[in-house]
């Protein structure tokens, strides 16, 4: 019995070297291959500001819409009510997430300030 389980655990640890062999082996692709820098036109000048920018649009662009089909409701020219709140509801958190981000970058950059020169 023992001797089973020694030797499954070994052909466990032999399944495992090989995996992490083939994993050192095979280079990590570049993110420009999976298309993070293709989006904006596969300029690799792309910066952080600019996708900051795009996401203060993209939560301003939800932000209205959501205030759009909030109006539509409360005028009596839609009755999508479910859908005005769902709307409302991922502008929120769509604003919420861009908040976090940014006091993530606010507390790095901190962080930055704070190092000895």
């Amino acid at each position: 019995m023992a001797n089973e389980f020694a030797s499954l655990i070994q052909a466990d640890l032999a399944s495992l070297t090989n995996a992490a062999a083939d994993l050192s082996v095979n280079a990590i692709a570049p993110a420009a291959q999976f298309g993070a820098v293709a989006g904006h036109g596969g300029n690799p000048s792309f910066s952080f500001s600019q996708s900051m920018r795009d996401a203060v649009t993209r939560v301003n662009n939800d932000d209205a819409m959501a205030a759009q089909k909030m109006a539509d409701v409360d005028a009596g020219r839609s009755d999508d009510l479910v859908g005005a709140m769902l709307s409302s509801q991922e502008a929120s958190l769509s604003f919420s997430m861009l908040m976090q981000v940014r006091n993530k970058v606010m507390g790095a950059v901190d962080e930055l300030i704070k190092l000895p020169l």
